[in-house]
């Protein structure tokens, strides 16, 4: 009898393990996937007339016209690829509405040759997002208006996931097979916004609800900062690796060095802070020695105010010496034109 639960337990070991891998792709299924791909090069995305991920999808402020330029302005040096924040909201008000906006963006992008990072749930900023009109941003302050997805009241009220679910799995269904899209980033930076491991709960079930869908394209979460429990659990059930890295070059080698004992693609999803000696002449070259795919923060200098530093309001909105983050001005002229001829010759000689 001994014998037989030992053997039972062997075996229902097995069938969970093999559970598991048909939720999380196998390092050769995740390198095949990388290996078809072209170097990962390009910024998070929200067009300069929005100040926040509601404005960018409300269908009330959605401007196709304003990212149809400016993604062709990312396309002209080199870039190929953008993540994109959704939002929970545009989909509880109008689903249908909300993905066929979703359609008509990934057309867009797709038109200047760029795929798509989509990404669910996010910790970062104000805490108590509303649909309708929002607020203008304030004078020199970064990011002012954007908001946390779903928002400090869902996040804590596990009894309103259920909705939250039928969002992430409808998306995720509506969209497993697009080609346009290159992967699904889940939940960013979980613990920020002073949750720290109060997110787990929500990241794991994130997780759970996209592996109910399991689409085509991978899924991640990228560890941001200093937190063993939340970077285990993302390391270890992400597709793909995905970090967020704001320091100097010698300590972006030094995580990539570290990230790859994973033997995963690895792609930073944020970078490039000015003033804090992340920039793309230093930190490219980083980037490309590795392989590693580099999504910047910031193109169109706009509504979020993100050439403001994090922690340093210009209160009468003049305009910073050093540009914190974005590339472009409206009008489509460089911030620094040496920086763009840069980014295009070390992207077209990859």
């Amino acid at each position: 009898m001994k014998k037989f639960i030992s053997a039972l337990g062997v075996f229902f070991l097995f069938i969970s393990a093999l559970a598991q891998g048909s939720r999380i792709w196998t390092t050769d299924k995740a390198n095949s996937w990388y290996a078809q791909q072209r170097w990962l090069v390009g910024c998070n995305f929200i067009p300069s007339t929005a100040v926040n991920e509601l404005e960018m999808w409300q269908a009330d402020t959605f401007d196709p016209m304003t990212m149809d330029r400016e993604l062709g302005w990312a396309s002209k040096i080199g870039m190929n690829t953008v993540r994109v924040f959704l939002h929970y909201l545009p989909w509880q008000t109008d689903a249908n509405g909300f993905k066929e906006r979703i359609r008509r963006y990934l057309a867009i992008a797709d038109k200047h040759k760029i795929k798509t990072i989509l990404v669910f749930f996010d910790d970062c900023w104000n805490q108590y997002p509303e649909a309708g009109k929002q607020p203008e941003p304030k004078l020199g302050v970064h990011n002012s208006g954007w908001v946390q997805s779903p928002g400090k009241t869902m996040h804590d009220d596990s009894s309103s996931w259920k909705s939250l679910g039928n969002y992430v799995k409808d998306i995720l269904a509506t969209f497993k097979e697009d080609r346009r899209i290159l992967m699904w980033d889940l939940y960013n930076e979980p613990g920020n916004g002073n949750y720290n491991e109060s997110s787990f709960a929500l990241l794991k079930h994130t997780f759970e609800w996209a592996w109910d869908i399991r689409p085509s394209q991978p899924l991640t979460a990228g560890i941001w900062y200093d937190n063993k429990r939340l970077n285990d659990w993302q390391l270890h059930h992400s597709d793909v690796i995905t970090f967020h890295n704001y320091g100097k070059a010698d300590e972006l080698e030094k995580q990539i060095n570290e990230l790859r004992q994973y033997d995963r693609p690895l792609i930073c999803t944020e970078y490039m802070a000015r003033t804090r000696g992340s920039r793309f002449e230093t930190h490219l070259p980083v980037f490309k020695k590795y392989d590693v795919g580099a999504i910047n923060w910031g193109l169109v200098s706009g509504k979020t105010n993100t050439i403001y530093q994090w922690d340093t309001p210009i209160p009468d909105g003049s305009e910073p010496k050093t540009w914190f983050h974005d590339i472009f001005r409206k009008n489509g002229e460089p911030y620094d034109e040496k920086e763009t001829s840069f980014i295009k010759t070390i992207t077209a000689s990859k």
